[in-house]
Order: C-alpha cells, then structure tokens, then sequence
C-alpha cells in the first residue's frame, strides 16, 4: 500500500477561538499538520471585512506553498467600493498534483437568503491526486449547522450519488455538523468507514465536547492512525489521518 496523510480543518474564515483574525496562525497550525492534502471549510475569498477581504484560499496556498482548489458555496456580487466578487466556500491544499477538481451541488439550505428553501448549491469538492501510482479521490465537505437533521440527511444522500460515480479508493472529509454516531449520516457507513471511530473531540477548539470534524474513507483504504492537534487558531480543531491506500489489482 501507499502512504497518504489527509486532514480537514474548519479554518473559521482565519479567526481564531480569540475571534482576531490571523491568517499567518491559521497557516502555522495547517504547516504543522505535515499533510499531503487537506480540505479546508469556511473559506472567505474576498468575503468582507471580517477577513480583510483576502483571498484566503490563495493567501495559504502561497503561504504553505501547496497547490489549492476553491470551491465556493456562495459566489455573490462585490461589495460596494469593491471589485472582486465575494465567495465562501471550502477549499483543498495539496502538495500532490491535482488530476482533476470538481464543484459539486449538493442539498443546502442558504445562509444568504430571507426564507431559504432546501435546494441543490455548490460547495461540495472533489479533487483526484495521484500518490505514487494510484489515483486518489478526496472530497471535502461542510455540512448543513441547523438543528433539523433533515439538510444534513439529504446532503448524505447527494454526498453518496456523487461519491458512486467514482471507483478505486476515496476518502472524505469535513465538517459534518453532527457526530459521526447521528441518524442522518447512518446511510454514510457502508461505502465509507469513520477512520477514528475512538477519535477525540473535535469543537469548540479550546475544550471540545463533540466530534464533527471527520475523516472517512472507502474499503480500499486503511487507517494507520488519526490525530486531533490541539490549536485554538480556529474554533474548530483539526483531524489528520495516516492513511494507507491499497494498489488496485491490475
């Protein structure tokens, strides 16, 4: 098999649990991970004030000096005095070549919108990576925050439709907005296994009492190990798994 470290991380739009921006401590606490990918969640690019209207995806590519992939879920007109466009979304850092990247739509419930209705929207990301010889899939993903599970269970449901159209090993990870344990992402847990299913709490980052941050993976892969960092650059902490992804027969 071929090693293969994966992590996601809700980088909290570059605020930390302090709520100050700081994207250079945001790119410290990703650095220290040593990850070959990892998918990022609330991901401004030129947002609003609230992160200086940077380019976040790029900034911690350049950074980091990885290979990056934005995928927003809002992509809506600049602001007034402002020219670039504003978009939030996730975003995927790699130091392995990207084959391909895709954003797809999935169930969402908007936070942009008076009286959202559940409908498809982007913001789903799929990258394939080569390690060594195999191709790799690995999707990041944020899931709906609301109480009503029922977004959520959709947005398993597409999740899994998008997941299908694939074959060899894939891994998935995100911001889950529910543990792993919860009804809605039952349907989850027979393509894909909870690499950590003892794994640590993962929110809110200074004394975390849930675990929502999640990586999965597909049969073809197997977990070495998975790790919680303890950092407050976020609100959330990040998850970083050592994975092991099987040849596939010739």
């Amino acid at each position: 098999p071929v090693p293969l470290r994966v992590a996601t991380y809700n980088i909290h739009a570059g605020a930390g649990e302090d709520g100050v921006l700081d994207l250079d401590r945001t790119a410290r606490a990703i650095g220290a991970l040593h990850a070959d990918v990892i998918g990022l969640q609330e991901v401004d690019v030129r947002w609003g004030e609230r992160s200086a209207y940077t380019d976040e995806a790029r900034e911690l590519a350049r950074r980091l000096r990885m290979r990056v992939f934005f995928a927003p879920i809002y992509d809506l007109p600049a602001d007034p005095g402002h020219t670039a466009r504003r978009r939030f979304g996730v975003a995927v850092l790699s130091r392995l070549p990207l084959v391909s990247a895709e954003n797809h739509d999935i169930t969402r419930l908007s936070t942009q919108t008076p009286d959202p209705v559940p409908k498809p929207a982007p913001g789903f990301a799929e990258v394939a990576v080569r390690v060594r010889d195999v191709l790799v899939h690995v999707y990041t993903t944020h899931l709906d925050y609301r109480a009503d599970p029922s977004v959520r269970r959709a947005q398993v449901d597409d999740t899994l439709a998008v997941l299908a159209a694939d074959a060899g090993p894939k891994v998935l990870v995100g911001d889950f907005n529910a543990e792993p344990g919860a009804p809605e992402l039952a349907r989850l847990w027979g393509p894909l296994a909870d690499a950590a299913p003892q794994g640590g709490k993962t929110y809110p980052a200074g004394a975390p009492d849930r675990r929502i941050d999640v990586v999965a993976v597909s049969p073809e892969v197997a977990v070495a190990g998975v790790r919680e960092a303890v950092t407050t650059a976020s609100d959330h902490r990040p998850v970083v798994a050592d994975l092991l992804v099987r040849r596939p027969r010739p």
